[in-house]
């Protein structure tokens, strides 16, 4: 998990707080950009969970506090609906000068209705998804309970909602009378999924239905049954997530990735301009091999000498296993802890003229769960774990026969 804080401002101003989420294990080939519900903000559980089965799928997510909300400067109470889609312009800015402009727009309740709306003004923009979004802004008015006609006879007023204490005012009310979403969705001209509850009790199913009649093909609609408008089950957000990444790969232009082919056990790639990051083929499975990042990698995969000590524990394990199969000994689990370093040997015979000489060590960790073998059984076996293949070759003298293959 790579979770990086970002700032940036709006169009007054303001620093706006967020969290860019990206792949552990490659660069993302889109960003998403998310815009969150009502008095919300970036850090919600549905929140992160969505971003998270994202950038499993290899998408870069940013998640932010809209004005006056969790850590962004500015004033709720001086906020209105257009001023969320702006927020969600800026966001957007900041993606295109740092990184790639967005390809994929996302907004939850509210922040559904707001993307629909930014993405008009969005050109990067190839695909909207809304979940459990109203049909029309103005429907939000009636979360703040009896006191819309305070708000209007005084211009302002103090509404709970979700628990804590919010001042809105007239503006707000004014604002979102003034937005027509249907009319925007018929006119889109992006691929909309809409993802809604028929449990919604916050924003009822009459909307996700009024939005899907409104919109123009490509539209499709997800039916989250079960679901709360929050999404607070943990296992509805993450099905969220996965079904958008899904869904997003017909409308969003992914790179395709060079498939390395060998005839040999193993083959490895690596670009001029990928600094240490390794495409690499090992059997009929792809890996990266990489560095860490202090070191001038990306950290995208294992060094190759992890590599290595990953070979020798799974060949331990393996031989362990084996074995004791055909003892017909019970060994529930076998786990084989490895970790790598250059130390002195303690062989070494010419240490004394040679204080710098030290060898490849592998300190090797076996626990096993399996009660019912004594002392003898246990000690045999763990004579056995140097009788691994891997640990073998590693103790032999081996040779690399090099040649160079036909230059491109």
């Amino acid at each position: 998990m790579n979770i990086q804080k970002v700032t940036f401002k709006n169009t007054v101003g303001q620093q706006l707080s967020g969290r860019l989420e990206l792949p552990f294990n490659q660069h993302p080939h889109n960003f998403v950009l998310f815009a969150h519900c009502f008095t919300c903000n970036k850090n919600l559980g549905a929140i992160r969970n969505i971003s998270r089965a994202l950038t499993m799928q290899g998408f870069g997510v940013l998640r932010f506090d809209f004005t006056g909300l969790g850590e962004s400067e500015g004033d709720f109470e001086d906020t209105n609906f257009s001023g969320n889609v702006e927020d969600l312009i800026a966001a957007s800015d900041y993606l295109k000068t740092n990184y790639k402009s967005p390809a994929l727009l996302i907004g939850h309740s509210l922040g559904g209705a707001a993307a629909i709306f930014a993405a008009s003004n969005i050109s990067s923009i190839k695909a909207v998804a809304t979940i459990g979004a109203p049909s029309n802004p103005k429907h939000v008015t009636h979360l703040l309970q009896d006191k819309v006609d305070d708000i209007i006879n005084t211009g302002v007023a103090s509404v709970n909602v979700g628990g804590r204490n919010f001042t809105i005012k007239k503006q707000f009310i004014d604002d979102l009378e003034e937005k027509s979403l249907p009319d925007l969705a018929h006119n889109l001209g992006k691929a909309l999924l809409v993802l809604h509850s028929p449990q919604d009790t916050t924003v009822g199913i009459k909307n996700a239905e009024e939005i899907y009649k409104a919109a123009k093909h490509p539209k499709s609609f997800i039916s989250l049954d079960g679901a709360d408008h929050l999404l607070m089950n943990k296992e509805d957000s993450i099905y969220v997530g996965e079904v958008i990444a899904g869904w997003s790969k017909r409308y969003i232009k992914f790179p395709k990735n060079k498939i390395l082919k060998t005839t040999d056990e193993v083959a490895a790639s690596l670009n001029a301009t990928d600094a240490f990051t390794t495409q690499m083929k090992i059997g009929s499975h792809n890996f990266y091999a990489d560095e860490p990042e202090n070191f001038g990698g990306n950290d995208f995969g294992p060094n190759p000498y992890e590599f290595i000590a990953a070979g020798l524990s799974a060949c331990t394990a393996m031989t362990i296993q084996m074995y004791a199969k055909r003892k017909g000994w019970l060994v529930e689990n076998v786990e084989v802890h490895i970790s790598h370093s250059k130390q002195h040997n303690v062989d070494c015979e010419n240490c004394e003229q040679n204080e710098t000489a030290k060898i490849d060590t592998f300190i090797r960790k076996i626990k096993l769960t399996a009660p019912s073998l004594n002392n003898d059984q246990l000690n045999r076996i763990l004579k056995i774990a140097d009788k691994c293949p891997v640990h073998k070759t590693l103790h032999q003298k081996s040779q690399v026969i090099t040649t160079l293959l036909p230059t491109i």
